[in-house]
């Protein structure tokens, strides 16, 4: 995972702000970053929260790993976009990655769930409604992370109206 242009930032902070290297692959970094968030949610909602009692901690895990995915993100990212010399590098994702994991909160994990809680959240990443573009303007990684936060809320509500009609299973 040598890229030239982040060789000088710490493994972690690479490993971290690409995704484990998603951000890497093209077209698109940030939809491939979104992408692997939605695998990497169904995995673990199937394989480590199948069970009974452990489906009602999902939305509560899946909050979590935002708030991780944000607290770490932030300065993997600033260190990445130092290194490379880019305000926001397309291939830091860990934004993609947290706000993809917002909208997922309290999403059933189904294909039509997740596969809209993708779209809407790439949507509004790609749109960034106000006042969502006034949060770039945040230094270094809070920028590069926070307005994909702001993201993944507008998705987060349109998916849970979509939930809460009935819309989405």
């Amino acid at each position: 995972m040598t890229n030239p242009e982040t060789s000088r930032a710490p493994l972690w902070a690479r490993l971290v702000a690409t995704f484990g290297g998603t951000g890497y692959l093209k077209p698109g970094p940030g939809s491939w970053g979104s992408a692997a968030t939605v695998l990497m949610w169904w995995l673990v909602a199937h394989v480590l929260l199948s069970s009974e009692p452990a489906r009602s901690y999902r939305p509560y895990i899946c909050a979590g790993l935002a708030l991780v995915a944000v607290a770490v993100g932030i300065p993997a990212a600033t260190l990445v976009a130092r290194a490379s010399g880019k305000k926001d590098p397309q291939f830091v994702v860990i934004d993609e990655t947290a706000g993809q994991l917002i909208t997922l909160i309290g999403a059933s994990v189904a294909w039509k769930s997740l596969l809209a809680a993708f779209i809407l959240f790439r949507a509004f990443d790609i749109v960034k409604p106000p006042p969502i573009r006034l949060l770039e303007r945040f230094p270094e990684g809070t920028g590069i992370v926070v307005d994909d936060v702001g993201a993944g809320l507008y998705a987060l509500a349109v998916m849970q109206l979509l939930l809460h009609f009935g819309v989405m299973i």
